[in-house]
């Protein structure tokens, strides 16, 4: 008796059991890959978007400079690299605004690094 419940049982297995592992395989596809990236581009699009005339920034090649002049309607800007050198670019092309909490920053890491007993 109790090998024909056994068996009934396994033949008419629950449809929602054998797809629960693609379903958790998702949840841990999106929340490890999707949702960390989606992020980064919001916070992109934020930066681009907070970008002034006067800011110091560094763009996705490496170059740092200050910005001069805004295009909206093009979505370029100027960007001063040197006394008199200057060069348009799209605003997306800038990876980071450069204020003064980042270098203080950066100072407090290289004192923090530096070991007592190497001085």
């Amino acid at each position: 008796m109790i090998a024909l419940v056994a068996q009934s049982s396994s033949n008419n297995s629950n449809p929602i059991a054998l797809f629960l592992p693609l379903i958790l395989m998702g949840g841990v596809f999106y929340f490890l890959l999707i949702r960390p990236q989606q992020k980064r581009v919001r916070a992109q699009q934020a930066l681009v978007n907070a970008v002034q005339e006067g800011d110091e920034v560094m763009t996705t090649g490496g170059i740092f400079g200050t910005i001069t002049e805004i295009d909206d309607d093009e979505g370029t800007v100027l960007v001063e690299i040197a006394p008199g050198t200057r060069i348009r670019m799209v605003k997306s092309g800038i990876s980071r605004r450069l204020t003064e909490d980042d270098d203080e920053y950066e100072s407090e890491d290289e004192d923090q690094d530096q070991d007592p007993q190497f001085s």
